[in-house]
Order: C-alpha cells, then structure tokens, then sequence
C-alpha cells in the first residue's frame, strides 16, 4: 500500500459483518466525519438507507481494512437483484493513513467483489464536502452522470461499467 516513517505498512482487507468491533468502529467514524463536514451535520435517518442487513451477504458486504491490525477504512456494497448494478457505500479511510493509496485499494476491492457478484455497473453518490472522495472516484473512472436517486446529502452521482472478472 504505502510506506509511513520509512517502513512498508502491512494492510488486510477483508469482508467483514457489521457487527464486527472492527465494523463498528469504522462506521462510526465514518458517521462522524460527516457530521463534522456537512454544512447541516449528518443524520443517517434522512440518508438513503445502509444497515446492517443491506450490508451483510446476499443483499451486499462491507469491506474492513486494517492497517497494521488497527480498523482504519472501510467500503460497502449494495446489490440490486433485479439488475447488474452496485452500489458503493460507507467508503471512509482513517485520516491516519489517508494518501498512502487505502482508498483506492478498498474502492479496486469493492469493483472486485461487485464484479464477482455479477454486477456489471458500480453506482455511487458523494457530497460537495469530500472533494477527496470526489477525486478517487474520478481518478478511478467513475463518470459523473444524472442524479439516479433522492439522497438528501448528495450533490455528485457516479458509476462505472466493470469488466466480467469472474
């Protein structure tokens, strides 16, 4: 992934239950970063829903990434299965280890998994807040496209057509 104080850090990812304390821990986070850099805070209850149902295998997965054991990012997936389309959610990197690559490592690893589950389109929106998000998405191919839902937070819509890698 990347190096910190001159040593290559040991990075696993892995799908994970929400449940985890590792899980939670990220959501959290994830949470309250939010809170802190939308203008009006944030309320899950006004978001699109991502429980833990949506996020636990068949309906989708959540991605955990831990850095040297510590959870320090995490990436979720929403299947739809009336179509080939994903959806990405909860991406968030600890600000510990942001720009040593963990968010485009969790975002390839979500286009494996959708890929591998049959999707063949990666959706995802993003607020006007988080130009890093907006940055990884669009170094990585998303296309910014037409508002495909009524996300209350969102201000950019994205997808991606991904390669058959089953």
């Amino acid at each position: 992934m990347g190096r910190a104080g001159g040593r290559e850090l040991a990075v696993h990812i892995e799908v994970t239950h929400p449940r985890e304390a590792a899980a939670r821990h990220c959501l959290q986070a994830y949470f309250t970063e939010l809170g802190r850099r939308f203008e009006a805070g944030f309320d899950p209850a006004l978001s699109i829903p991502a429980d833990d149902a949506d996020l636990t295998p068949p309906a989708g997965l959540l991605l955990v990434a831990t850095v040297a054991g510590s959870p320090a990012g995490c990436g979720a997936l929403k299947f739809h299965p009336d179509d080939d389309i994903a959806e990405v959610k909860r991406m968030w990197v600890s600000p510990a280890v942001r720009g040593l690559g963990l968010g485009r490592q969790l975002l390839a690893e979500l286009e494996t998994e959708a890929a591998g589950h049959g999707a063949g389109r990666l959706r995802l929106e993003t607020n006007r807040n988080l130009p890093e998000a907006i940055a990884l998405y669009r170094a990585a191919g998303y296309r910014e496209v037409p508002a495909f839902n009524d996300e209350a937070y969102a201000h950019h819509w994205f997808e991606k057509e991904l390669p058959d890698r089953r």
